[in-house]
């Protein structure tokens, strides 16, 4: 696949996924190549993703260009202690208990 080709591109990854990555100056499957899951994915979260164990998964899944529902037992496992670590590393705690005690009160919309 061609390095300069939009996200979309890639197998499971959608006008969304293009739009988020967008917001964090990825643009290309090149760049994103590039990066990796891991350093991809928390440049979303820094930049105030909220994150979630099946996008990061299905990322993962279409840079090796495998359908994202692939990821099973011991591969998901330990995608799983990635992911943990890596939004370890990269969420603010602060930001997360702010908006929970909204999402308590109702603030926030669902």
């Amino acid at each position: 696949m061609d390095n300069d080709a939009p996200l979309s591109t890639l197998r499971n990854l959608g006008p969304a996924s293009e739009q988020a990555f967008a917001r964090v100056n990825i643009t290309t499957v090149g760049q994103l190549r590039d990066l990796g899951t891991d350093a991809a994915y928390a440049r979303l979260i820094r930049a105030g993703t909220r994150p979630h164990f099946i996008s990061y998964y299905v990322l993962e899944m279409a840079l090796q260009g495998r359908p994202w529902n692939d990821c099973k037992g011991d591969e998901k496992t330990a995608l799983r202690t990635r992911f943990d670590a890596l939004k370890s590393a990269h969420m603010d705690p602060d930001r997360d208990a702010f908006e929970a005690i909204m999402d308590s009160l109702g603030v926030i919309e669902r």
